[in-house]
């Protein structure tokens, strides 16, 4: 073994420790000038390579009807580029050859373009040589931006071939304007809620976003994820689309109609027992003559509801006690001086309707009538009025979650220091009893009529019933009863006698069916032109019909308004055939497989006559194969006994004489008859007890 020389070694080792230690030096300087010398270079680099805490977005969550059916969802959209600096001349080469093929395939999937076009377009950015040459204007949805990527040059990479896409998160409504303005709408590629219930449950559907950092690696970016985006939820909501497109199509239908060429049309449908909203419907039309939903006017549309008003006027006239269904009033030839202004019936060309009943009034929608009895008993105090208006619920801020919504603006009367109203008039109180000088959206009206239906309970409109994520229940929106009662139960009870009675021998009788009862109330209300009043030129109207059906247990309740200009107008015969076909259309689709099912022994309205001979209208009634009748006043049965004897005198007025003096004198009172026509006052008064020797004189008039 050969001896260690270390004079030869040590001289090399110090060599290699003076080269490492050169080395080190050169490494430690180095890093010294680039953190001090080209730090801002070396710093500017980096943030290209990498990215901390970029915001990661969620999948905003879906729309869905009451069956879970898609009603607003998330879909990729794409706008695609061209980059024709990428892949030098061997993607130029490939793209010369393939011009031709590429055009006649974009002219395939966009046939709105031909293939000359397209090579004129791509050549003119080939030629300037753009790093982002648009290949389609417009947003493609994933379908039809798979078929553009398989084309020659688009499907190689795209750092060689120069194919590029922006991807967007669109909104998409798989029943496209059905609901349109209730469901709601978002800003393009901004993903911002526009509208309706999308942007009422934005901070619900948007979810949370994620966060991650961004590094380059190898020349591709990779993303560590550091917080995972949070989806946003599924909300279901009340709508049921079979309902909300029968309405549509209804409602359509009839404001297209020659003679009604309407402006604008609202139709609600809502279950009673919950205050469910099933189908909102809101159609304006445009310049092009087309309906369309531009605006929520269900919830938004502040107008006089018109003779709509007068159910709450005679609800709250009854619940006072101030008048019972005896009640009778004289509205005269059709037009009655109200304070120096004229109050006119619908019928005042052709005579008007006399004195007739209270619950008639309604009927025949009487404006003189209605007016007369809560005027002639709130005059003094009309804030009394106003504050029973104010207990059935109208004027309440239903929190209506659609952006837009307003309550209804009824006015209270106000007295200064000097006991003096200063806000009121003379003709005020009776105006606003027959739905003037208020404000009133549709939806209001209907949830009110919705509480007659309901027995009295005023149930909030309800419009979600649930949020989901994940196949799990988020969050539980219950029905919310906001009045257990609107008045007294033997009020509402009354007030649903006399709206079936609106449409079974009333101006509303086309909203009825033959199949199921119905109640409700026909409201024609001129619209006020602001500064110009209501007759500037050619006069607008809103015409209506509230109710509910089926009547003797209702199930839905709904409300049509249409407004239009000019004649003819009529809330029964426009807005009441509308309501007439959803209700019929509902009852038939969702109640019974075959519409004649809902034919039942109580569904046929049974004639009312005046009470009088109860043996001479039997007869009558027999001959016209009538079994069942009832007198009009209280609509209680004419028995036999009418005649047969009694503890109090009867209310003969709006009788003949015939009738009267039969009744009367069966009864073993005395009459004199003055006058000719039909029974307008009589000297007894009725409900007072019978007494011997009484004579009963009997004012006749033909004016009834």
């Amino acid at each position: 073994m050969a001896k260690f020389d270390g004079n030869k070694v040590m001289p090399r080792y110090f060599i290699i420790v003076a080269v490492l230690i050169l080395l080190g030096v050169a490494v430690v300087g180095r890093a010294a000038y680039i953190m001090v010398a080209e730090r801002d270079y070396w710093t500017e680099v980096a943030s290209r390579l990498k990215k901390d805490s970029v915001s990661v977005a969620p999948a905003r969550g879906n729309i869905l009807t009451q069956n879970g059916d898609l009603m607003a969802s998330s879909l990729p959209e794409y706008k695609i580029y061209m980059d024709f600096q990428t892949g030098g001349e061997k993607k130029d080469s490939i793209w010369n050859a393939e011009l031709d093929s590429i055009c006649r395939g974009l002219s395939h999937i966009f046939p709105k373009k031909s293939a000359e076009e397209f090579r004129a377009h791509l050549e003119e950015g080939h030629q300037r040589q753009s790093r982002n040459w648009p290949i389609w204007s417009r947003r493609i949805d994933y379908n039809t931006f798979r078929r553009v990527q398989e084309l020659p040059v688009f499907c190689l990479p795209k750092f060689f071939g120069g194919f590029h896409y922006e991807e967007f998160n669109a909104r998409k409504q798989p029943y496209g304007s059905l609901a349109k303005r209730t469901i709601g709408d978002m800003y393009g590629a901004l993903d911002s809620a526009k509208c309706g219930l999308e942007l009422a449950y934005d901070s619900v559907l948007r979810g949370t976003p994620g966060i991650n950092h961004r590094r380059k690696v190898l020349n591709k970016y990779m993303n560590i994820p550091v917080t995972p985006p949070i989806d946003g939820c599924d909300i279901v909501t009340t709508i049921d689309v079979g309902i909300q497109d029968l309405a549509e199509r209804a409602l359509l239908k009839m404001l297209k109609e020659p003679l009604v060429h309407g402006d604008a049309g609202v139709a609600i449908v809502m279950e009673v027992a919950t205050g469910d909203i099933k189908a909102m419907v809101n159609m304006t039309k445009c310049g092009d003559g087309e309906y369309y939903e531009i605006r929520n006017g269900a919830v938004s549309n502040l107008l006089e509801p018109g003779s709509v008003f007068k159910t709450a006027s005679i609800m709250v006239a009854l619940d006072d006690g101030v008048v019972d269904t005896t009640y009778w009033v004289d509205t005269g030839y059709g037009v009655w001086k109200m304070y120096g202004r004229d109050m006119k019936d619908h019928n005042w060309r052709r005579g008007g309707y006399g004195v007739i009943s209270l619950p008639r009034t309604l009927e025949v929608s009487s404006n003189i009538g209605v007016s007369r009895i809560i005027d002639d008993h709130y005059h003094s105090h009309p804030e009394k009025y106003v504050e029973g208006i104010y207990r059935t619920g109208l004027a309440d801020d239903l929190q209506v979650p659609i952006p837009g919504s307003t309550p209804a603006r009824i006015r209270m009367p106000r007295k200064n220091s000097h006991g003096q109203y200063t806000n009121w008039s003379n003709t005020a109180l009776a105006w606003m009893s027959i739905g003037y000088e208020t404000q009133v959206p549709p939806l209001s009206t209907l949830t009110f009529y919705n509480a007659i239906a309901n027995d009295g309970r005023m149930m909030r409109p309800r419009f979600i019933t649930k949020a989901i994520r994940d196949g799990e229940v988020e969050e539980e929106y219950p029905p919310v009863c906001m009045r257990d009662s609107i008045c007294k139960r033997s009020t509402v009870k009354t007030m649903q006698t006399i709206l079936e009675h609106v449409v079974s021998q009333g101006l509303g009788k086309k909203a009825g069916s033959k199949f199921f009862k119905v109640a409700g109330k026909t409201g024609t209300a001129q619209i006020s032109q602001g500064a110009a009043g209501y007759k500037s030129g050619t006069v607008n109207y809103l015409l209506s019909f509230a109710g509910f059906f089926p009547a003797d247990k209702p199930l839905y309740s709904c409300i049509v308004c249409i407004q239009k200009s000019g004649l003819p107008a009529s809330g029964g015969g426009m807005s009441g055939v509308v309501f007439h076909e959803i209700a019929e259309g509902i009852m038939a689709r969702y109640e019974q497989t075959d519409i004649n099912d809902l034919r039942a022994e109580t569904s046929g309205h049974s004639p009312y006559v005046l009470q009088g001979d109860a043996e001479a209208t039997t007869y009558v009634m027999k001959s016209l194969g009538i079994d069942g009748w009832q007198q009009a006043a209280g609509a209680a049965t004419l028995l036999a006994q009418n005649a047969a004897g009694g503890d109090t005198v009867p209310d003969v007025r709006g009788m003949g004489a015939r009738d009267a003096v039969f009744i009367l004198e069966s009864l073993g009172i005395k009459t004199r008859v003055e006058g000719i026509g039909a029974v307008k006052n009589q000297s007894l008064k009725a409900g007072e007890a019978i007494s011997g020797d009484q004579v009963c004189i009997l004012e006749m008039s033909q004016a009834i």
